[in-house]
């Protein structure tokens, strides 16, 4: 019985998204990603631009990730940072280049994560995010660009071994989610539809994680499955009809001709076309692929559009393109 009431739950929660569609607006053509490693990592940019080509053919957008690992807002950075190697980077340091570079319609920005340093709550720090959070605002809005601010990621602190992070993350996405009233701002919840889907599976299956990219096992990266509720959630704040009861990308893209090979397309340009443009925007982080020269991916780049769209239209790839 219990199993039962709770796997309803699970299942409620999967149906739950973001109310108060805000769709994308006709004349938005280029859509930004900033963020930490999680955002790095893509599989929730790769998600949403893959559901956006296969559902919104005609709408030609382009989206850019430009998210960097161990990236803060905050400035804040722990002594010793990965090993003593380099502090955190600071998007204080770079977000002018990218703008000026990517000139884009629409920022979706994630930070919150590595701005409380995996320390108890601390207000001096909590002070620094919102600092930082304030000024990112008031840059990206200046160029007229649309900014959807978007809470941090749970922070599953039973596999790490740490039982206060995530509620340090909560008082970091409750702030955040308060500015939809107090400053109008738009704020996109992934924080807690995360939080509900971890503890509700958790309930029925103690070793249930939400964990696991690179097999780190930190706590902080999720796998596709995490990944698919952030994408889920921007899509449903996006209008995108179906996407709250969608249960997975590779589910829905097994449903449309071609869907799979579109898939693995999207995810190949866009790797690539993420470390080019961390190249080309000069990041300052080290142990990053170095990307190819902005020009010569953006050639490549349109290549594999067109076989996206040739995919689109129900034609076969050339089995030698991969």
């Amino acid at each position: 019985m219990h199993k039962n009431i709770c796997l309803c739950l699970i299942i409620f929660l999967v149906t739950t998204a973001s109310s108060n569609a805000q769709p994308i607006a006709p004349n938005v053509k280029r859509v930004l990603f900033l963020g930490n490693s999680i955002t790095w990592a893509a599989n929730y940019v790769n998600d949403v631009e893959a559901w956006i080509t296969v559902h919104y053919p005609n709408r030609h957008i382009d989206f850019v990730n430009v998210g960097l690992p161990s990236e803060t807002v905050s400035g804040l950075s722990e002594e010793g940072h990965a090993g003593g190697q380099f502090p955190r980077p600071d998007l204080h340091e770079r977000l002018q280049r990218v703008l000026e570079q990517t000139k884009p319609d629409l920022v979706f920005a994630c930070y919150g994560m590595n701005d409380g340093i995996y320390k108890p709550f601390d207000s001096a720090r909590f002070q620094k995010f919102k600092e930082g959070i304030y000024w990112m605002h008031d840059e990206v809005v200046k160029t007229g660009a649309r900014l959807i601010h978007i809470t941090p990621p749970v922070y599953d602190g039973v596999l790490a071994g740490n039982n206060f992070y995530n509620g340090v993350l909560d008082r970091y996405a409750d702030w955040l989610l308060t500015l939809k009233g107090i400053e109008k701002w738009e704020v996109l919840d992934v924080h807690y539809p995360m939080e509900k889907y971890l503890q509700a599976h958790r309930a029925v299956d103690a070793q249930f994680k939400l964990d696991g990219f690179a097999l780190s096992q930190d706590g902080v990266h999720p796998n596709e499955t995490g990944h698919w509720i952030m994408a889920r959630e921007i899509l449903a704040y996006l209008g995108c009809e179906g996407a709250a009861t969608c249960h997975g990308i590779a589910h829905e893209m097994g449903k449309i001709p071609n869907g799979p090979e579109i898939l693995k397309l999207v995810t190949q340009r866009q790797n690539m076309m993420r470390d080019a443009w961390l190249r080309s925007t000069k990041h300052k982080r080290p142990g990053l692929p170095d990307g190819l020269p902005l020009e010569e991916a953006m050639t490549k780049s349109d290549e594999m559009v067109k076989q996206i769209n040739a995919l689109l239209k129900g034609k076969k790839m050339d089995p030698q393109v991969n």
